[in-house]
């Protein structure tokens, strides 16, 4: 088989494989979120191994160890994040109420200042964008409220997400020996090479990240609900958990809390606290958080990162954002096992082969 026979088999290989995801995206996630599980488990699994159990013994502990967990956190939050909710609900409109009394106040005050077209057109700016976000609002709500899609999405993940995470743990090795048997002879050592580079990026990159994810909700959570702010756990969990978009967390939430601290607090030192919370949660992550559990091993940029994840959810959904982390790192060191091919190269040094760099 020719070199161009080659890429031709493995570019049809790739389009078949990114076909079928298009086509199947809709019954995806139990089975993304079952394999997501048993990748993160694995290390532990192989732990328990070495500790002397077996490994069907050992994935049995870890993914019932597992969902335990998480019914007991569920258990646990999910009362207080309804209480909230509904809380919230009831005082939406008088919300709205107070902001509106606020544009009003705003309103008299620029009258005095603008001329009665540039008030004019501030007033239509502002009616349109508000116009626009409820309309968006309203959508985004009718298409969940109206697509049954939604609840078996739900149920399959409840129902088949526990027995893909256990069966995939179990067989983890066995799948990852199999997948080997199937490499290219000739080109076996570069393609295992890329596949462990990839591995170690996704691995530091999801766990760390999920780690800071988790850190960040508590203390959020924690620190608006402690400094008085009402919904505060609600808002600093979603705040914490969007965090593994960078910057996407921490400005939403402390625009989002500092709104509704605007609006529920008169003394101003209040909603200083409340945006020092944010601000000291964002030195502690940058800081220390980041660069521990996650830290620059990993070569994916924050703005890739951002890009993959707004790409993923645009194009598959939630399953698309599940998956863009571990596309992203694929993508990631194939461009620079690509960059090093082509620096070593003629197609960059020439013909002469030097090794002078492009000049300063």
């Amino acid at each position: 088989m020719t070199v161009r026979q080659k890429l031709w088999f493995w570019a049809a290989t790739l389009g078949l494989f990114i076909a079928a995801l298009v086509l199947l995206k809709s019954v995806l996630l139990p089975f993304v979120a079952g394999m997501a599980i048993a990748y993160f488990l694995d290390p532990l699994a192989d732990r328990l191994e070495r500790q002397g159990l077996s490994r069907t013994l050992a994935t049995t502990v870890l993914t019932v160890g597992f969902f335990i967990v998480l019914i007991l956190l569920a258990m646990m939050l999910v009362p207080l994040l309804v209480q909230q909710l509904e809380s919230l609900a009831v005082r939406l409109p008088g919300y709205f109420e107070s902001a509106r009394l606020s544009v009003a106040t705003w309103s008299a005050l620029l009258k005095d200042v603008l001329s009665p077209e540039d008030l004019a057109r501030v007033r239509d700016a502002v009616g349109g964008a508000s116009g626009q976000l409820f309309r968006w609002l309203l959508q985004a709500a009718s298409g969940v409220l109206q697509s049954g899609q939604a609840v078996l999405s739900l149920l399959s993940l409840l129902v088949i997400t526990p027995v893909v995470a256990f069966y995939l743990l179990r067989d983890w090795d066995r799948l990852t020996a199999r997948v080997d048997g199937w490499l290219p002879r000739d080109n076996a050592g570069v393609i295992r090479a890329q596949l462990h580079a990839i591995d170690r990026t996704l691995a530091g990159f999801a766990r760390g990240q999920a780690t800071v994810c988790l850190i960040l909700a508590g203390f959020y959570g924690m620190g608006l609900t402690l400094a008085g702010l009402e919904f505060g756990l609600i808002v600093g969990m979603m705040a914490g958990l969007a965090s593994f978009v960078p910057f996407v967390g921490s400005i939403g939430g402390i625009f989002l809390s500092v709104g509704l601290a605007l609006l529920q607090f008169d003394d101003t030192w209040r909603v200083l606290v409340i945006a020092a919370i944010f601000i000291v949660g964002q030195a502690v992550e940058g800081n220390y958080l980041t660069p521990k559990l996650v830290g620059d091993r990993v070569g994916l940029h924050a703005v890739w990162v951002m890009f993959a994840l707004v790409a993923g959810g645009a194009l598959f959904g939630f399953v698309g954002v599940l998956l863009a982390v571990p596309v992203a790192a694929v993508i990631g060191v194939l461009a620079r096992f690509a960059l090093t091919q082509y620096m070593a190269s003629p197609l960059y040094r020439g013909h002469g082969g030097s090794d002078s760099g492009p000049a300063a």
